[in-house]
């Protein structure tokens, strides 16, 4: 089935689309490219975007499609690893408005959602009751119930728990053309959660349709086939689940639907099982010489009813701190009604284990911890540990467990043939190993010996009575090999199947049934064949600016709810809910430029170019419009878990957009910031008057191009280091060296929070050390950066490197982290070939890090005070907060920063039209921190950004960490 291609045909069906759909109908440049790709290995392009409001919208628009005989794609968090959220044609967002819980019966233990409910939604509205959804895949924070239909999820808790088909009971599924079925499980009308079947559709308790015409006689004339063929066991997903449908099955139409793909059908409504959640855990590590040791001691431990048993080696964890020893680890949790019956369960496993070694966690943080080691992983083994890229497509074979240690040492085996490296992992327990492998897909060679190691990787599985899919579904990856573990009458029959639910062929066709080939469609087909002219210098990806695009496999980890712990990343997307403001969606968009690329260097061939969705290369408007919402936090700097960095990409890119064009206003005024600031210091009290005028400053405001709701900071009367050179006199210091610290005359320090200055300075005192500032002049060219302006960021540098002279290398203490980030990170990569940029990026320390390596014996003063407030995004990100929490811990100072972005960052919150996302990330975690704390609580923040924005939004007067210990000290001589 063919996508139409004539604008005419185009138009016809976005109008038919929007009469019928009361959703959002999308057929724009944007909507297309964010929907081009999913977690996989490639790459199609849709028609458009469809985000239905209820199910009969999806039934609306299914008619609609099967009527211009357009292909459909059910689409749901869109982080499936083999291809089966892409397709050509129209896009079914459930996400946006189909994600709600219609009903949770604790009694019953049953919920039913509808396909857009993210799995940890329904896990925490279950949790009150004690109860909670058993499969749970790593992405359980982003993915969705109807995604996990789809493909028949798993999780690590699958042992226990089962399969998405296993925890399932009954589905409404409406396909293509709009008609819609009610499918139950093979059981009893009455025994079926005590569900009766929803008005005006046929209920099919155990029972074949007559809307399914054929499927009876397809069933009775297949008997032996169906019976002997499959392979039993737990992590069987391949394919369709034929067998289901056994008499001696229960006729089982739910279990036969899951694991689909999208194929037949799109589910609109769900009844669920519900397990009962342990009231507590423990995890029991266990440490062995190697995967394989690991993977033949996992059955042994399943007797003992473990609620997981999951492998990793020690090419994944590349700091295994906290781990016992060996080459290869088991996490096995159990549960209990009490902390001490999961501990004394998880000892009982470890004795009972031949390990090497092993230890029992028991606390909440230290579990976290380590899971989130095996959570992150597929984003992590993207990487090796000498930076190559690895790909997925081979992710989630199964075999029977007793069969798992010899097939793990066959596949090493079969790699170091092939000159291949891939990391194993996965639910040792189930005999299920995810995989990234560095394929070559970028060349023809490579690609041909991806398909040469698919097809003999799909001949051992089979050997070892295993399937190719144990979790994530065939897809594009692997349905083509289907034959090879099924044989050809038993994929004959899939395809049957699929034309009895799908006569026109129009659910999501080239997936499972006459699949597309494995090597078709990759997604780096129509990437640059050479590497474009880019200012930064991308260390981590050989200077090539498309590999640092590439990092983003879709794993879709900043499309969370909320950010994790004291993580930052995504506060744009929890702003406003949209892809396009997502990292994950940036990055996307990036992708489809560079795709459509036309004439610059390495341009893809035609055939790709016609496929092009964004066509204006650095000039676009969708890729400008995507990123003006990126804070540039650098939040997915550090918890993406490949390393995305949109905060320089976005420099990057606005770097190009805007060459020899005019910028916006704010690019004038914040963007050259420090250079404004110098000047305003000489009139700095007439200035702040004429701010205090309603009248004159709205037109500055307006002038500028800052939002009108902003305040606009007060300047310092004396500038820091005026301030420090009147204190002990310019041009005297007489210290000798070990007494010295340089101060680092940041710009919101040096003009706009003296006060910061100077209370480090008399905190340095304290700790023995003269501060003195760095120089005269200094910028690192934060603001130039953030605003793009990479030519001029380039020279402030160059200058601060000469200015800094002699002094270069010496430790400087930068107060303000976005500062010091931007000489740690951005300063080297904007001037690789310079060795001065190394050299001064190893010398910053904040406040903290230089009093515990320069002064490793003072002793703060003891404040014994709670505190409250946010980390800032910079210093989560590039510096690490590990010296201030344990500062803030030697000086009494006792509660937890929160995490997230205040939104203010930087130049982002003051730019007019970001008010309203800006207000929305300072409301997510910071303002409501502070607004709990108990009276007494100090608020810190270490940044200017977090400080005024908590003023400006909250009217709390926030405090830099050197403020409230130099507070602690006597007074001491001005």
């Amino acid at each position: 089935m063919a996508a139409p291609q004539n604008p005419t045909e185009r138009a016809e069906l976005a109008q038919a689309l929007r009469t019928e759909v009361r959703g959002e109908v999308d057929l724009g440049a944007t909507a297309r490219a964010l929907t081009t790709m999913d977690a996989s290995n490639y790459r199609r392009v849709p028609i458009g975007v469809v985000a239905p409001r209820d199910a009969d919208d999806v039934a609306a628009a299914l008619a609609v499609c099967r009527a211009h005989g357009v292909p459909v794609v059910p689409r749901g968090g869109g982080t499936s690893i083999a291809g089966q959220a892409t397709g050509t044609g129209i896009v079914l967002d459930l996400t946006r408005h189909l994600r709600r819980i219609v009903e949770l019966d604790p009694a019953a233990r049953t919920a039913v959602v509808q396909p857009g409910v993210i799995l940890d939604e329904l896990r925490d509205a279950a949790a009150p009751h004690g109860l909670t959804f058993g499969p749970d895949p790593s992405t359980h924070s982003r993915c969705t119930l109807g995604g996990m239909i789809g493909n028949n999820s798993c999780g690590a808790h699958s042992v226990a728990w089962g399969t998405t088909a296993d925890n399932t009971h009954a589905l409404t599924v409406a396909r293509y053309g709009g008609d819609t079925l009610r499918l139950a499980g093979g059981r009893a009308p009455e025994t079926l959660c005590g569900l009766p079947g929803l008005p005006g559709l046929p209920s099919l308790p155990g029972a074949l349709p007559d809307a399914l015409p054929g499927l009876p006689e397809l069933i009775r004339t297949n008997l032996a086939l169906l019976r002997t063929r499959f392979p039993e066991l737990p992590r069987r997903i391949s394919g369709y689940a034929l067998d289901a449908l056994l008499p001696e099955r229960g006729t089982d139409l739910v279990r036969a639907f899951c694991g689909s793909e999208g194929t037949l059908g799109v589910v609109t409504e769900a009844t669920v099982r519900l397990v009962e959640a342990p009231a507590a855990r423990a995890l029991a590590v266990l440490g062995y010489a190697d995967e394989a040791a690991a993977a033949e001691a996992a059955p042994g431990l399943l007797p003992h009813h473990p609620l997981t048993v999951e492998g990793m080696a020690a090419d994944l964890v590349r700091e295994p701190a906290g781990l016992p020893r060996g080459g290869a680890w088991l996490f096995v949790e159990t549960g209990g009604a009490t902390p001490a019956e999961a501990r004394a369960h998880a000892e009982r496993i470890l004795r009972a284990a031949d390990a090497l070694d092993g230890t029992v966690v028991t606390d909440l943080a230290g579990q976290r911890a380590l899971w989130r080691i095996r959570e992150d992983a597929a984003g992590t083994a993207t990487r090796m540990p000498d930076g190559t890229e690895a790909w997925p497509g081979w992710e989630d074979c199964a075999v029977p467990p007793a069969r798992l240690g010899p097939y793990l040492r066959d596949f090493r085996a079969l790699l170091a043939e092939h000159g291949l490296r891939g990391t194993p992992y996965g639910h040792f327990g189930d005999g299920c190993i995810h995989v990234r492998i560095d394929f070559d897909l970028l060349s023809p060679p490579g690609v041909a010996r991806f398909r040469r190691f698919s097809e003999e990787l799909a001949d051992l599985v089979v050997a070892h009575g295993g399937s190719l899919s144990g979790e994530h579904g065939d897809g594009q990856a692997r349905a083509e090999l289907l034959p090879r573990m099924y044989g050809d009458e038993l994929v004959a029959l899939f395809a049957r199947y699929k034309d009895i639910w799908d006569p026109d062929g129009g659910m999501n066709p080239g997936i499972l049934a006459r699949p597309a080939r494995l090597d078709e469609n990759l997604r780096f087909e129509v990437l640059p064949k050479r590497p474009v002219d880019v200012e930064f210098g991308y260390p981590h990806d050989g200077g090539d600016f498309s590999a640092a695009v590439r990092r983003c496999v879709g794993v879709a980890k900043c499309r969370t709810a909320e950010p994790a712990g004291t993580g930052v990343m995504c506060p744009s997307f929890r702003a406003t809910g949209e892809e396009a403001h997502s990292t994950r969606g940036r990055a996307r968009l990036l992708h489809e430029m560079l795709a459509g690329t036309a004439g610059g260097a390495g341009a893809a061939d035609d055939a790709a170019e016609a496929a092009a969705v964004i066509t204006d290369g650095w000039r676009s408007t969708e890729v400008r419009d995507a990123l003006d919402l990126c804070l540039s936090c650098k939040g997915c700097r550090t918890d993406c878990p490949v390393g995305v960095d949109m905060a320089t990409y976005k420099a990057e890119f606005l770097h190009h957009h805007y060459r020899r064009r005019l910028r916006p206003a704010s690019h004038y005024t914040m963007g050259r910031l420090p250079t404004w600031l110098r000047l305003a210091a000489l009139f700095a009290p007439a200035l702040n008057a004429l701010a205090r005028v309603r009248l004159l400053a709205a037109l500055a405001k307006r002038l500028a191009g800052i939002a009108p709701e902003r305040g606009i900071p007060v300047l310092a009367r004396e500038t820091f280091t005026r301030w420090l050179n009147r204190r002990w006199g310019k041009g005297t210091f007489i210290f000798s060296n070990d007494e010295v610290a340089m101060v680092w005359p940041d710009t919101f320090t040096e003009h706009l929070s003296p006060e910061v200055g100077r209370a480090a300075v008399r905190v340095l005192e304290a700790a023995g050390r003269h501060s003195i500032p760095a120089g005269r002049g200094l910028c690192c060219g934060l603001t130039y950066v953030s605003t793009g302006q990479l030519g001029k960021a380039r020279k402030v540098m160059c200058r601060t490197l000469d200015r800094l002279g002699g002094t270069l290398g010496a430790p400087l203490v930068v107060l303000e982290p976005s500062c010091a980030a931007t000489l740690r990170t951005d300063l080297p990569e904007l001037l690789p070939d310079d060795p001065r940029s190394a050299e001064l990026a190893s010398s910053v320390r904040t406040l903290a890090q230089y009093l515990e390596e320069y002064a490793p014996d003072w002793q703060p003063p003891r404040l014994d005070r709670p505190v409250t407030g946010q980390t800032h995004c910079h210093q989560h990100a590039v510096l690490g907060d590990a010296a201030e929490r344990r500062l803030r811990e030697r000086a009494g100072l006792t509660g937890v920063l929160s995490g997230g972005c205040c939104g203010l960052a930087g130049n982002f919150g003051f730019e007019r039209g970001h008010w309203d996302v800006s207000v929305a990330c300072a409301e997510e975690t910071l303002l409501p921190s502070v607004r709990a704390a108990e009276p007494g609580t100090e608020t810190l923040a270490d940044g200017f950004s977090c400080r005024t924005q908590l003023e400006q939004l909250g009217g709390v007067r926030a405090r830099h960490l050197a403020e409230l210990l130099a507070e602690g000290l006597e007074e001491g001589p001005e």
